[in-house]
């Protein structure tokens, strides 16, 4: 037995106790005479103490060679501690060390294992298992693990029933780039890993399955930002014999029972937002709503005067910032400079203060009288004390602008704060995307997406109009999870595919299984995917997903720790029939 208690039970009740520990050495102090070590281990930190009047002199000079991260087995008797640490849930104890083994040696770490270290990211992401013993990072990956038990019992609980599906499956063009794999069995053809294993839950459903979920590993090679990651993890879930109503009710219930149960929060009915108030009101389809700052389309009271930049724009819209009547000319030209960044692309912004006397101060006061000015106050529910920020612009691109910037004010002013939670619902996506370079239609969700009822034949005469049976859950302006009401028959499914470019023989190629099942009695059906990696950081109050990995990638998708992907040896390549053109 290498321990008979963990570094993070002992307490004063143990007093007199014989107890066997083992751990890592967290750090070590020798007075000559007397020796102090914290020993650590998953559950906390215990301080041995080696004393040379009641310490054999062998274990002294065993205890003198100790390093950082050293792994070793102590026996000894559980003590009062002279000087307590309250800190500690241990502080009021100590071991008097009379047996100790050095299980394993450590070279010195290139960072300290302190919740505070001295290692950048970099770095810590080479040495992820070192990085791993840290506090932040072991209670994130413990967090997680909390996560997914509340996400399993609630499931299980409803009836859903979790099924595994395949890794190695057929690559389809629909969505982001495929990671692929070759088949060394079937010369010159490949697998695909999945992207989401979005036609095996709907055969689930065509097979009786009813209820399905899985937290499920997927894979997609696109580029990364800090919420993304080469392969990530989604809890994946499938209704048969549902409507729209059925899966928002079921996953707005383990919404609330996670926040329930990690937080103690308790939130009753979530909000739900059509797609198309989301983009007017915030300018994004995943809004927070945490605070106000809501868009005003100033259109009516700007574009009646001289100001051709107004007057030109398809959109003119702008916030109102809480308390930025305040902001020196210097702070408002920074800001002035932040939206003209590549990064949100605006071309410059126009700036009203709205003064604590009830008269305004413009950037524009040469075109503008105080009675526009007051129009614009009241468009954009901007008070007195307040600054009215206005971009204008194509639509879609001025929204987008303005909606950075409404967050990055929330930040500035402390508004995203990470201790609360706002979830709601956004509804009535539409159900094509225009691609603005090819001029063609794609699925805004994926090509099983049903149409609302009644808004089939739009398709014809105006398909841009065309709603889809789809929702988005959104926490805190992030999106953790999507879904919809799947088509279920093959006419349907036939026509969708036409409309998004397939021709029969394309779409019989890649999607021709699914479309034979729906012919042999396929309930309607539908679900929704989480991202569990973000909720889990979410739910953890951070922005960044990394530290709820085990063992993320960087930011150009490679693993620094192995270092993959690497390259792979000739002999391997000719066994898979692939030949590289150097």
């Amino acid at each position: 037995m290498y321990r008979s208690h963990t570094c993070g039970e002992l307490r004063i009740a143990d007093e007199n106790k014989e107890v066997t520990l083992a751990g890592w050495v967290q750090k070590s102090r020798d007075k000559g005479f007397m020796i102090w070590v914290d020993l650590r281990d998953r559950y906390g930190i215990t301080q041995l103490i080696f004393d040379e009047e009641r310490t054999d002199a062998s274990i002294m000079e065993q205890a003198k060679t100790l390093g950082r991260e050293f792994v070793i087995q102590v026996t000894g008797t559980v003590i009062e501690r002279a000087s307590k640490n309250p800190n500690m849930p241990t502080g009021d104890v100590e071991i008097l060390v009379s047996k100790l083994e050095i299980l394993n040696d450590a070279k010195l770490p290139p960072f300290t294992i302190e919740d505070e270290t001295d290692g950048g990211e970099e770095l810590r992401m080479q040495y992820r298992y070192l990085d791993i013993r840290r506090n932040p990072v072991k209670d994130s990956l413990i967090f997680r693990h909390k996560v997914t038990q509340e996400v399993r019992n609630y499931l299980s609980n409803q009836e859903f029933i979790e099924v595994e599906t395949p890794y190695l499956i057929k690559s389809t063009p629909e969505g982001a780039r495929d990671f692929l794999v070759p088949s060394r069995m079937n010369e010159g053809q490949f697998y695909a890993l999945p992207q989401s294993p979005q036609t095996f839950k709907q055969l689930l459903m065509v097979g009786g399955m009813d209820k399905y979920f899985q937290i499920v590993k997927c894979f997609r090679d696109e580029d990364l930002r800090a919420d993304r990651q080469p392969e990530f993890t989604q809890i994946d879930c499938e209704m048969a014999f549902v409507e729209q109503e059925d899966i928002l009710n079921i996953f707005e219930g383990l919404t609330r029972h996670l926040l329930k149960e990690i937080h103690g929060v308790e939130i009753e009915k979530f909000p739900r937002m059509l797609f198309d108030d989301a983009m007017r009101l915030y300018g994004n389809d995943k809004p927070d709503i945490r605070f106000g700052m809501e868009f005003g389309e100033l259109n009516q009271v700007a574009q009646h005067k001289d100001f051709k930049v107004f007057n030109s724009a398809e959109l003119v819209v702008g916030i109102a910032v809480p308390g930025g009547a305040s902001y020196t000319r210097k702070e408002i030209d920074k800001l002035i400079d932040w939206v003209k960044r590549p990064q949100i692309g605006a071309l410059g912004m126009v700036y009203v203060k709205c003064n604590e006397d009830g008269s305004f101060k413009s950037s524009v006061d040469k075109f503008y009288d105080q009675e526009d000015l007051a129009k614009w106050a009241e468009t954009t529910g901007a008070k007195a004390g307040d600054l009215i920020c206005v971009l204008s612009g194509d639509t879609n691109k001025v929204r987008a602008q303005l909606s950075a910037l409404r967050m990055e004010m929330a930040e500035r002013l402390g508004l995203r704060k990470s201790n609360e939670f706002a979830p709601l619902w956004v509804i009535d996506f539409p159900l094509l995307e225009l691609d603005e370079e090819t001029g063609h239609y794609h699925a805004m969700h994926h090509p099983f997406t049903s149409p609302k009822p009644g808004q089939l034949e739009l398709l014809d005469t105006d398909p841009g109009a065309v709603k889809a049976n789809a929702y988005d859950l959104v926490l805190n302006g992030n999106e953790i999870g999507g879904g919809s009401i799947r088509i279920h028959d093959k006419e349907t499914q036939a026509i969708m595919f036409k409309h998004l470019g397939f021709t029969e023989e394309e779409a019989k190629k890649q999607f021709g299984f699914l479309m034979d099942a729906f012919e042999y009695g396929a309930p309607p059906h539908g679900g929704l995917a989480f991202g569990l990696d973000r909720l889990v950081a979410i739910l953890g109050g951070q922005e960044t997903i990394r530290d709820f990995i085990a063992f993320p990638k960087n930011n150009s998708g490679r693993d620094v720790m192995i270092d993959a992907p690497a390259t792979i040896d000739n002999d391997q390549l000719k066994e898979l029939h692939i030949q590289l053109d150097l």
